[in-house]
């Protein structure tokens, strides 16, 4: 089985990196591909996990933001 075509997880938004995440999860936990593809699938995992933690961090930041300007 072919690996499908993604785009970049930067480009992605934190629900599609997440959706991504949990496709590569199964298809390796199904055997679906062989060792050189699941590394490859997994070197993409942890460029989709950045890129959550990124959307996160800067969600947290706006939030600390709103918060702030609320007690003022």
């Amino acid at each position: 089985m072919t690996k499908p075509k993604s785009k970049s997880p930067e480009s992605l938004t934190f629900e599609q990196a997440l959706e991504a995440l949990e496709e590569i999860s199964r298809r390796i936990e199904a055997g679906e591909i062989g060792l050189e593809d699941s590394i490859a699938e997994y070197e993409q995992g942890v460029a989709l996990i950045k890129r959550c933690r990124e959307v996160l961090a800067k969600a947290q930041q706006r939030v600390d933001e709103l918060q702030r300007s609320d007690e003022a």
